[in-house]
């Protein structure tokens, strides 16, 4: 029987039955892949201890690899990681999964949560840290996962001398839990698509205790990752304080399959426990496994700003890398990118042909730039307090002193208006400067300015403020000064941070706006909404601008590192003449 078979006849079975069946609905049939079979090799389970973590400090923890018989160290394993140790049947289930060659050979880590052992155990608890290991979003657990636990795993020898050894690639590893594992799974492959693709998740707390709650909007606004996931949950778990499983699991299961994922489910009558899970194990590891070593592969979105921007099949491409810090991508009449390395005092162009070279061998480490309508680069050299224009050969011109700047937009008809982040007994300021010279603090207030852009019309100015989850925006006023304050664009938190940490941003000729921060680049409507979420490939941004011979390349400066990614929108450019896109949907 197929598997699609087999659970459509589980659900029905759990659904349909007489009464007298559903008033025992935590009966589950055990799977015949949970017994031992006659003939089927059995595997070796290893128990050890782990108390060297430098990510949980101070955490103890007990763990058992399950390594299969068939494992031969010549060839780094296939991996599965589950959390609250040995659950499901899993070593039984594996051997008979393997032989039968219905999944490829897995070894098994099952660790446990870590706790702090009290000093006297008589007189004080230890610290548990199962919740804030598994429930807390962020990429906290799977570094410990990756960069702690299973390097030691592989120290570990089998009793007959084998040593473990499993592979790093992130289509052969998989990862599952229940309760707060399940969740903690997920985040796991969600954090680290890379080295997590599948997920076997039993009545997950998708729920209000550590801001899970909120992943069902993020899956909508994530352009997809390559992540296949299992989902069980039953009808009587948990409705408490923090929220309600059974339905925080069913919307999971709808945002995931809005945003393209390859889910599986099975929903049941039972409560929150492990029978159903362990009910469906076998056929879960068969569909997760399914096709293997063929790659998961990310799905399609039905996120509408998504499939705008986005160009099937298009990925982010690496421009340049090897630098300090890099930061302001301004963009010329051309089309040719320029952006700095700011540790270095450097600034590079890249040409419309794709060649790197250098433009400015000492920019006084220049920070924010932008290309005015008269064809100079503007730079703010923060370590000077001056705004620099360089001109098509390089040489500079002071604009300005006495500005520590940040960021800086420049409109069509010249003006220039700059960030000053401030610190301590300095407050953080927005400053007009007008072609002249002449030079105005036009607002306060923010606690952190940084990133700052004009609207495509040039009748608003967005600023971010890096310190919180606000861009501000103000309407320009004849002489430029700004009027209207508001608090308008409402940016995603990570659960690592207490600020968005935005930095750059830019605006498409449609009126979107593309902010930097630590979730990504996220993209609002023109009414102050996040629509979308596009990650970097390395996790990092500071700024972004659109390039390319028809201004619908988007570049982004990351790190140490240079990205380009090819979209189906163009950039508005504040050099352009203004320009009213269509108003937006309210």
């Amino acid at each position: 029987m197929k598997l699609t078979q087999v659970l459509l006849s589980l659900s029905l079975s759990l659904f349909l039955a007489p009464t007298a069946f559903a008033q025992v609905t935590e009966e589950y049939p055990v799977h015949p892949d949970s017994t031992p079979q006659p003939g089927v090799p059995k595997g070796e389970v290893l128990k050890f201890t782990f108390e060297n973590s430098k990510i949980f400090p101070g955490t103890w923890r007990e763990y058992w690899v399950y390594v299969p018989a068939q494992y031969t160290p010549d060839k780094p394993a296939c991996v599965y990681v589950n959390q609250d140790g040995i659950q499901w049947q899993a070593p039984v289930v594996f051997d008979n999964l393997i032989h039968k060659k219905e999944m490829p050979v897995t070894i098994g880590v099952f660790v446990m949560h870590g706790k702090v052992k009290a000093a006297n155990a008589d007189a004080a608890l230890d610290r548990f840290n199962r919740s804030y290991e598994y429930d807390g979003l962020g990429d906290n657990y799977v570094r410990f996962i990756l960069d702690e636990l299973l390097p030691d795993v592989e120290t570990k020898k089998t009793s007959d001398g084998r040593p473990v050894r499993l592979s790093k690639n992130g289509n052969d590893r998989a990862i599952g839990g229940s309760s707060s594992g399940a969740i903690c799974a997920f985040t796991a492959a969600w954090e680290r698509p890379d080295a997590f693709s599948r997920v076997f998740s039993a009545i997950g707390t998708y729920v209000g205790l550590r801001g899970g709650d909120r992943y069902h909007t993020l899956i909508r606004k994530f352009e997809p990752k390559p992540i296949r996931i299992f989902l069980q949950d039953g009808s009587k778990d948990n409705n408490i304080y923090a929220g309600d499983w059974w339905m925080a699991n069913q919307t999971m299961e709808r945002a995931l399959t809005f945003a393209g994922y390859e889910v599986q489910h099975v929903w049941g009558e039972g409560a929150h426990n492990g029978r159903h899970g362990t009910a469906i194990f076998p056929d879960a590891m068969r569909w997760l496994w399914k096709d293997w070593p063929q790659p998961v592969k990310r799905g399609q979105s039905k996120n509408n700003t998504l499939a705008a921007l986005l160009i099937p099949g298009e990925d982010w491409q690496l421009v340049s890398e090897g630098y300090r810090f890099t930061e302001g991508p301004a963009v010329n009449a051309k089309g040719e990118v320029f952006f700095n390395d700011v540790p270095n005092s450097k600034t590079y162009k890249i040409g419309l042909d794709g060649k790197l070279s250098l433009f400015v061998s000492d920019t006084k480490r220049g920070d924010g730039q932008i290309f005015g309508a008269d064809g100079r680069l503007y730079s703010v050299a923060s370590a000077e307090g001056k705004i620099i224009a360089y001109d098509a050969q390089g040489k500079a011109a002071v604009i300005t002193e006495g500005v520590r700047g940040n960021d800086i937009a420049v409109a069509n008809n010249g003006n220039i208006y700059v960030t000053s982040p401030g610190n301590g007994a300095d407050p953080s300021k927005v400053w007009l400067i007008k072609p002249n010279g002449e030079k105005m603090v036009v607002d306060t207030g923010l606690i952190f300015s940084n990133g700052l852009t004009l609207s495509p019309d040039q009748t608003l100015l967005y600023v971010d403020d890096m310190r919180s989850h606000w861009v501000y925006s103000y309407q320009i006023q004849p002489d430029g000064s700004l009027q209207h304050k508001q608090r308008y664009y409402w940016l995603n938190v990570p659960d690592t941070a207490d600020d968005c940490g935005a930095d750059g941003m830019r605006v498409d000729r449609e009126g979107r706006l593309y902010v930097a921060t630590r979730m990504g680049i996220q993209i609002c409507d023109q009414a102050g909404r996040v629509n979308a979420i596009i990650p970097t490939p390395n996790g990092k941004i500071s700024n972004l601008s659109f390039g390319g011979e028809n201004f619908d390349t988007l570049f982004a400066t990351c790190g140490d590192k240079v990205y380009k990614r090819k979209l189906k929108v163009k950039g508005a450019n504040g050099w352009d003449a203004p320009h009213k896109p269509a108003a937006p949907r309210l």
